[in-house]
């Protein structure tokens, strides 16, 4: 035998080999369905903190806090003033185009001293508009009181407001703006994360099945049993000793793994607007569901009577009454079988006829019949 003929259908036969594997791995997992770790956990110490601070925005064109009804702005001018070098004590200020803030920003994790990050703007007192207003020097502080960033800069808004001595016209809100980089963060947070001999992955959506997923996932790539699923919220994931020195390349290869995350069933309602959220394991006993409605519509249409000529008589209104009644005998009543589907859940309401509003209600009967295999969550 041509021993080139031999190696060409070797050759070929390991391509088709490798080509039945993937395609046999695609459809016991569908790539759909799995989701990055990355996606789904946080790394314990790597976090935002939040900053708040109190600050002045000026050059306001007379549409900034009245100070004899926002003392606070008050005070806070004169103050900024004496720091200046300028003694207002016992005058009276009347300028409008001050207004006290509240300045809020977000601080990134591992943010370096000097690096820029964006703040956002709101007012506190009457204020008409913080429109073309600059904001001055800002400390930014945690939660324990230290300052860990500086804010300033021109404020931008997006909405406006003109008012005329008969009308007035307001788009958007115009007391709140934002600074693009207008806060220098002054202090770092430290965490040593390269130290650390164990990491907890903090899961987002805390389930059983969804963080034991995640150990076996990681410990199959890592070929040992570094990671340990410890409750529904956390996985602790021990870093093996050669990889000590590069946790950060660790930690990327974790993130890439995919996994498939699961889910309780649950129902989700939006009373306000009506929104309906279900998960696709939520399931229904054996129940019937008939919805209709009693309408009644009386509709007025008074007529007016007019007297004959030369009469002497009386103009009168005659009243004129329309009563419909809807009983919603077009309504029927629908059997939902044991264990279907949300898709069919959906279709067997809507071949009544159902509303988001009504369908609300039904769940909630289904649910209080003991039918709904689902938990309800009303926001």
């Amino acid at each position: 035998m041509n021993p080139l003929v031999s190696t060409k259908a070797s050759t070929a036969r390991r391509w088709w080999a490798a080509a039945l594997m993937g395609l046999a791995l695609m459809t016991a997992f569908p790539v759909n369905a799995a989701t990055r770790i990355k996606d789904i956990i946080d790394v314990e110490g790597v976090r935002d903190n939040m900053l708040v601070g109190y600050g002045l925005v000026v050059g306001l064109n007379g549409t900034g806090d009245s100070l004899n009804n926002s003392p606070f702005t008050e005070q806070s001018l004169i103050g900024m003033l004496e720091r200046m070098g300028v003694n207002t004590r016992g005058t009276n200020l009347r300028t409008r185009n001050v207004a006290a803030v509240m300045v809020t920003a977000t601080l990134p994790p591992y943010a370096a001293s000097g690096t820029r990050i964006d703040v956002s703007v709101s007012a506190m007192g009457d204020a008409k508009s913080l429109l073309g207003g600059q904001l001055l020097v800002t400390p930014l502080m945690g939660a324990d009181g230290e300052v860990y960033a500086v804010a300033q800069g021109s404020v931008a808004i997006s909405g406006f407001t003109a008012q005329g001595q008969g009308a007035s016209v307001t788009r958007g809100v115009p007391t709140a703006g934002r600074i693009a980089s207008g806060a220098i963060v002054e202090r770092e947070i430290q965490f040593a994360l390269a130290e650390l001999p164990v990491i907890r992955l903090s899961l987002k959506n805390p389930d059983f099945t969804t963080a034991q997923r995640i150990a076996q996932a990681i410990n199959s790539r890592m070929r040992t049993n570094a990671a340990q699923a410890t409750d529904p919220a956390s996985v602790l994931l021990t870093v093996p000793p050669h990889r000590r020195g590069d946790v950060v390349g660790l930690m990327t290869e974790i993130e890439q793994i995919r996994v498939e995350p699961d889910q309780a069933a649950r129902v989700v309602i939006d009373e306000k607007s009506g929104v309906i959220v279900m998960g696709e394991n939520v399931r229904i006993s054996t129940v019937a569901v008939a919805q209709g409605n009693l309408t009644v519509k009386i509709t007025e249409t008074p007529q007016v009577s007019q007297p004959a000529p030369f009469s002497q008589g009386q103009t009168t209104v005659v009243p004129r009454t329309d009563i419909e009644v809807d009983e919603g005998g077009d309504k029927r009543m629908t059997v939902l079988p044991a264990g279907i589907s949300l898709q069919e859940l959906v279709t067997g309401l809507n071949a009544l006829g159902v509303g988001p509003r009504d369908m609300i209600t039904i769940l909630q009967s289904i649910k209080a019949a003991g039918a709904l295999q689902a938990e309800i969550e009303v926001m």
